[in-house]
């Protein structure tokens, strides 16, 4: 059957499924975003780990310090200009030592009591409790075991208290005693420089993204101008008519030493490519147009001239052999068919040229009624319907050649499907158009014959003989281009048992 899906199938684009993917311009902003992030967290981690590294060294320095200075609770020595009475050594004359700066922390064991306290900021002695006394005395006893004592550690003592960094040592009179400083100096001056750091690269990272944005959105201009002319160049018709490819990349996007400057520039030389093929195809085109109009223009006179002789010989009265009458019916028949092809391939040719159809208002419901009447006529094997509102229709455009349109799918809808098959004809408006529909019962419309339904000379058959006469294969491709002519258009619905062919015409 050589009927179709419609006058113009749009390519179905698969799409995938899921997330979107990124653009170029995203890609780079975050990429430089992301560079500019890791290099801030390594610079602030090796930043912070530095200071905090060289604090504790200053830590231990004063750790040994305090411990120094702690030697003479123990006899060690008497500070100068001081009235310091040795007695028996403890925590807190450890703490009230010269010069020991707040928070110095303090243990002592002679052997059989344990001393303990630091000082908070006032400089009051603060005591420890048991549990913090029991884990300075294994620390104790484990710096002396290992001969540990002369290098400061770090012991942890809740969070009432907090970390210390403190030094074991041993006393000329075999006392054991621990010095410390609270680590809290180091840790916080280390948090501090890293939200400092944090903060600083954060509105640094801010920035660089607003930046960044910018400047990629400006760089990448060219290349959105190369693509907004391949967007132009593609929503061309290309596939027929004369086309004037002027589109092309500006001569500042087709710099060769740029990677847009070189796509720009393949870009252009595809287009010059494409151009002189368009031309060529629509010389050769116009050519073969030329020739049909030509011909058809010729063929006219001779074949109304074969048709003369023939019903003139046919009718003179003269008696004739069967064989001979025989032969001028088939010649006189021959002669109608030739005619018709050469009309529609002369109205196709006229058309190609643009020619404007003739433009008054046309009663659609009275020329369905006519066309419908004429194919109920031709083929009494079907069953033909019509549906028309209460109302006149009037379409703007040439009537003979809306005529020509209706009957020759109604002739389709005849020609194609079985006897008995039921045609239903409708008229409707649908904004400012007029809408007709022919629908039939029949079998359908083969796959692949959808893609070139409108398509000149298409059959749905090999052969050239239909049980009803020679089929030209111009039918639809009429409908299509007197309808186009007509600002209107063509579209076809087809499933197995039911065939629609939709035609919508401006209104008048």
């Amino acid at each position: 059957m050589a009927r179709g899906a419609s006058a113009a199938t749009a390519p179905i684009i698969p799409t995938r499924s899921g997330r979107a993917p990124w653009t170029l311009r995203r890609r780079l902003v975050v990429a430089v975003v992301g560079l500019l992030a890791l290099v801030s967290l390594v610079i602030g981690v090796v930043s912070v780990a530095i200071l905090s590294a060289n604090l504790m060294d200053g830590l231990d320095r004063q750790v040994e310090s305090a411990a120094e200075r702690s030697s003479v609770a123990f006899g060690g020595g008497r500070p100068t200009g001081a009235d310091f009475n040795i007695g028996t050594p403890t925590a807190s004359k450890v703490l009230n030592g010269p010069s020991q700066p707040p928070g110095t922390l303090a243990l002592v064991y002679d052997g059989s009591t344990v001393t303990t306290g630091y000082t908070d900021d006032t400089g009051t002695v603060v005591a420890l409790s048991n549990d913090q006394v029991t884990q300075l005395l294994t620390e104790l006893d484990a710096a002396v075991q290992e001969g540990s004592t002369s290098v400061p550690f770090t012991v942890d003592l809740g969070s009432d208290v907090g970390e210390y960094r403190v030094l074991a040592q041993a006393a000329p009179t075999g006392a054991l005693y621990l010095v410390g400083l609270p680590v809290s100096s180091v840790t916080g001056t280390a948090t501090q420089l890293a939200l400092v750091i944090a903060v600083v690269s954060l509105a640094g990272i801010v920035l660089v993204a607003f930046l960044a944005t910018a400047i990629v959105r400006l760089a990448l201009r060219p290349l959105q101008r190369v693509t907004a002319t391949a967007t132009r160049v593609s929503e061309l018709p290309l596939d027929r008519g004369e086309v004037l490819l002027v589109d092309r990349v500006p001569l500042a996007d087709t710099d060769p030493r740029t990677e847009v400057g070189r796509v720009g520039s393949a870009l252009n030389r595809m287009l010059d490519h494409v151009d002189i093929a368009l031309e060529t195809r629509q010389a050769s085109e116009n050519k073969v147009r030329q020739f049909v109009a030509d011909a058809s223009h010729e063929l006219r006179t001779p074949l109304a001239s074969i048709r003369g002789y023939s019903e003139l010989t046919r009718r003179s009265g003269q008696e004739l052999p069967p064989d001979a009458i025989h032969a001028l019916g088939r010649i006189e028949s021959e002669s109608v068919r030739m005619t018709g092809l050469v009309e529609d391939l002369l109205l196709l040719a006229r058309l190609d040229e643009g020619r404007e159809l003739e433009r008054e208002p046309v009663d659609l419901t009275r020329l369905l009624v006519d066309v419908v009447s004429d194919a109920h006529a031709v083929g009494r094997d079907h069953s033909w319907d019509l549906d028309l509102p209460d109302e006149p229709v009037l379409a703007s455009g040439d009537g003979p050649r809306l005529h020509q349109v209706f009957a020759n799918l109604l002739a389709n809808a005849r020609v194609h499907t079985d006897a008995g098959t039921r045609v239903h004809v409708s008229l409707t408006t649908e904004g400012p158009s007029a809408v007709v529909t022919v629908t039939d019962d029949g079998p359908g419309i083969p796959e692949n014959l959808r893609a070139t339904l409108f398509e000149r000379f298409a059959r749905g058959d090999s052969s050239r003989f239909r049980g009803t006469g020679g089929s030209t294969g111009l039918g639809l491709a009429i409908v299509q281009a007197v309808v186009l002519a007509h600002h209107g258009e063509v579209m076809v619905d087809s499933r197995p048992g039911r065939t629609s062919f939709r035609v919508a015409l401006p209104l008048a």
